[in-house]
């Protein structure tokens, strides 16, 4: 990869969007904290304070680390945070209006603010100092505001909580997760809300099944928490006199992240919005903040790119690549030329892109409306490009066109397979995968005439099995039985075979996260289908025999050492080797007989059972020989047996 990796090199633009550039209302505000006058919240790591209802907000800090969890004491005058000045997460506090943020805290480990003791004389927060396992477990402390011994409270874990107004309980999360943001979750690391009395160690929780319950505060005696339990994390509140649960947001789209309490009433992050709600009415509201300030990342700057190369694909002449890095698409010259940035965007991210057949268009995805589309550039770059939008909002994968041109087949986060009409600019449904375990298999490829897609697609038994989808009738056809765990369809370019990898020692591994798979290497082996049942196997024995008449094109000389044997063609009828450039190849047309083709599944012999990876690019037969048409990647080893070889070499 050196040499695409030089050529890549070159260095793109920044765009700078500050946030007065933006609209009045600045997002991504994370973690509020209120009081009766104001609202501390983090932003572009650093903490922030404004007006409770609304406006500029000031800077408290201006470091270059990280600053969290800003949380404003009970008389409103101080704010406690988390920050990493020292080198470490520690606790600090600073005044309201700013100042020189004082520590409190000096050990190894980081302790995280939660909130203040109602008094307002000493911080809460959570620490894993006590912890020498692997898997560290925090538990809460509380610290002087005017400094001294930090001093833990009787619990023995707590990861996230906050003590009652009249300091007798504590509400709190007893363990974190290895993935906070993971929607729907309902594994063994959920936990319901636990309300403990300091005193007597009582415990009581809200009603739960298997839901994230999460980040709870205090007003009076009623406790306020996030919960997913509805398939969205809103706020639910539970009073401990009656027994009450009850929902007291109803969001739809996205997820509340953090609330606390303070001044009888709660603020929570949402959307990237600052949300104030009245505990009495149920009532809430965006607080329209505005910060503004020198972020040097958002300034106009220069990147190399060369290390952030996500994906690549070569033209259909191989004289350039297409390039995915850092957001941008570039095209790189195998040997003569310049590099070409083609979207030259910094504002949005364009990824995945694929060339037309004919070598004179690119495609790839966008964000630039604010919702991925896909976008058809002339491959030059000299012509703005076109812009479909596409069914779903989604992410996007593995976009290939048709080999006629006419079609570009992708799927998307939820698993689904479409195609869509280059010219019309519409997409249809075709297909999907029920099952994510957790990596993405479908591999979905197109075949030579244009009128097939083959992929993959799990079975209830959770084994993977080839399908096939019929883009004119639009009838899908299951071609592996589902006895083996089939992945990486490719055909044949004359038509004639598709082929695939499968293993049969899958089963311990069928369950992603089951311990059973652990310690189990799943091996795979070479397959094709011979697709049309009048065609035999490419391989039939074969055995030379003495004709007494010379074969054609040896010149009756000998064909062994030294000889002119005869060039051998592939399934297309197309030459073997020869000089002068690629023959063009004869129209294809691809026959499936579903009748018996479970019996014309052959195994290639020869190859050894071994963990094979990556995508089996097409592929054509000679006799008894494969040879890969376009990268073929066996255990992530790369071989471009075709390329020009300046751009093989420069690939490694």
């Amino acid at each position: 990869m050196i040499r695409v990796m030089n050529r890549l090199g070159i260095t793109c633009t920044l765009l700078a969007l500050s946030a007065s550039s933006l609209s009045a209302q600045t997002r991504m505000l994370r973690s509020p904290s209120v009081s009766a006058g104001n609202i501390a919240f983090a932003y572009a790591q650093n903490i922030w304070v404004a007006p409770r209802g609304g406006g500029s907000a000031r800077r408290l800090t201006s470091f270059q680390g990280a600053t969290e969890n800003p949380k404003i004491s009970p008389d409103g005058k101080w704010v406690a945070f988390s920050a990493e000045y020292g080198g470490n997460v520690d606790v600090y506090v600073v005044g309201i209006d700013g100042g020189n943020p004082k520590r409190l805290t000096w050990n190894t480990a980081p302790d995280v603010v939660q909130g203040w003791t109602p008094d307002g004389k000493s911080v809460l927060f959570a620490s894993t100092r006590e912890t020498n396992g692997p898997t560290a477990a925090p538990r809460f402390y509380t610290v002087p505001a005017a400094g001294g011994v930090e001093e833990p409270l009787p619990l023995n874990r707590a990861y996230q909580g906050k003590i009652s107004p009249d300091g007798k309980k504590v509400a709190y999360r007893m363990n974190n997760s290895w993935d906070e943001e993971r929607r729907n979750y309902r594994g063994g690391q959920n936990r319901p809300i636990w309300i403990v009395d300091l005193k007597s160690l009582d415990l009581e929780s809200p009603p739960w099944k298997d839901s994230k319950d999460m980040d709870p505060a205090w007003v009076g005696d009623v406790v306020y928490f996030i919960s997913d339990r509805d398939g969205v994390a809103n706020v639910w509140s539970y009073e401990s006199a009656t027994k009450k649960l009850a929902q007291v947001t109803d969001f739809s789209d996205f997820d509340v992240k953090t609330l606390d309490a303070g001044a009888g009433a709660l603020v929570f992050e949402q959307a990237g919005y600052v949300h104030e709600l009245d505990p009495k009415t149920g009532k809430h509201h965006v607080v329209n903040i505005t910060a503004s300030g020198d972020y040097p990342w958002m300034m106009p700057q220069w990147k190399d790119v060369s290390g952030r190369i996500a994906s690549m694909a070569l033209s259909p002449t191989g004289k350039r690549a297409l390039v995915e890095a850092r957001g941008e698409i570039f095209t790189i010259p195998a040997d003569k030329g310049d590099v070409r940035n083609l979207t030259n965007s910094s504002g949005s991210a364009e990824r995945d892109p694929a060339w037309s057949p004919d070598g004179k268009f690119i495609s790839y995805f966008s964000d630039k409306s604010g919702e991925y589309r896909l976008y058809i550039e002339a491959q030059d770059g000299l012509t703005p490009p076109r812009e479909i939008a596409l069914p779903n909002h989604k992410h996007y994968y593995t976009p290939a066109w048709s080999p006629d041109g006419k079609k570009i087949l992708y799927h998307d986060t939820d698993l689904k397979l479409w195609v869509l009409d280059v010219t019309s600019g519409q997409a249809k449904a075709a297909g999907e995968d029920p099952w994510m375990v957790p990596a993405r298999t479908m591999n979905p490829v197109w075949s030579p005439d244009s009128k097939w897609i083959a992929y993959v697609k799990h079975l209830n038994s959770l084994y993977k099995a080839i399908v096939v989808y019929n883009v004119e009738t639009g009838n899908t056809q299951q071609v592996t039985d589902g006895l083996s765990d089939a992945s990486w369809p490719a055909w044949d370019a004359g038509g004639k075979y598709l082929w695939f990898l499968a293993s049969t020692d899958f089963a311990l591994k069928s369950q992603w996260l089951d311990m059973t798979s652990y310690d189990h290497e799943e091996n795979s082996a070479l397959y094709f289908a011979v697709l049309n049942k009048s065609d035999p196997s490419p391989l039939m024995p074969e055995s030379d025999e003495e004709t007494g008449v010379p074969a054609p094109g040896t010149g009756g000389g000998r064909g062994g050492r030294g000889g002119g044997g005869g060039a051998a063609a592939d399934s297309t009828g197309a030459p073997a080797g020869g000089g002068g450039g690629a023959a063009a190849r004869a129209p294809v047309s691809v026959t499936i007989d579903f009748d018996g083709l479970a019996g014309r599944i052959i195994a290639v012999p020869g190859l050894a059972l071994r963990a094979l990876y990556g995508a089996m690019a097409e592929i054509v037969t000679t006799g008894a020989r494969v040879v890969p048409a376009k990268p073929l990647v066996l255990g992530y080893e790369f071989r471009y047996p075709h390329l020009p070889e300046a751009l093989r070499s420069a690939l490694g």
